[in-house]
């Protein structure tokens, strides 16, 4: 007997993020025109030239890097020493990012990565992505993660982000229920 259903339901395919389908193109169209402005600047101070640009982006990168590492830890030491949380807002992680990028061989990584080392386009860019994550998670459908980071997350009155629980010290009898927290 059959009843006329297919076997197999037909798949749907999970639509593709933006993200998925433009970045092999993005990084595809970074790297000729990386090669291409190598190219472009080896030919007007040389092959040699091109390589001691190269390997000093590399070295000022790896300056950059352990300089950004070192002010991590030291404002993570202090941080544990005084009892509290490291400081936001530093840019060591932005810092990072610049070295990084300065050591990727290419004139256009090494800009972008002397941009990230001005202070003024840290904050900017810090802002931006502070304010895209929350735009995110404020917008996040209910039962995904960037819910549950919502859920977890106690604001304070002065706007700073508390992590804890409540710990309610007047246990109430069995079959009794808690009385109302007051502030």
């Amino acid at each position: 007997m059959t009843t006329g259903a297919p076997l197999h339901p037909p798949t749907t395919r999970p639509r593709r993020s933006r993200l998925r389908r433009y970045l092999p193109l993005g990084v595809a169209a970074w790297l000729v025109l990386e090669i291409w402005l190598l190219t472009l600047v080896a030919g007007v101070i040389g092959g040699l030239g091109v390589f001691l640009l190269l390997v000093t982006g590399f070295m000022a990168g790896s300056v950059v890097i352990k300089r950004a590492g070192r002010r991590a830890f030291r404002s993570l030491n202090e941080a544990l020493q005084r009892g509290g949380s490291p400081a936001r807002g530093e840019g060591n992680g932005l810092m990072m990012l610049g070295g990084l990028l300065l050591m990727i061989p290419g004139l256009v990584s090494d800009a972008a990565g002397l941009l990230l080392l001005l202070p003024p386009v840290q904050k900017a860019v810090s802002r931006f992505t502070e304010n895209a994550l929350d735009k995110r998670l404020r917008t996040a459908a209910p039962g995904s993660l960037g819910d549950a980071f919502q859920q977890v997350r106690i604001h304070r009155p002065d706007g700073k982000v508390v992590q804890g629980e409540v710990i309610r010290e007047d246990r109430p009898e069995p079959g009794e229920q808690y009385p109302p927290l007051t502030r």
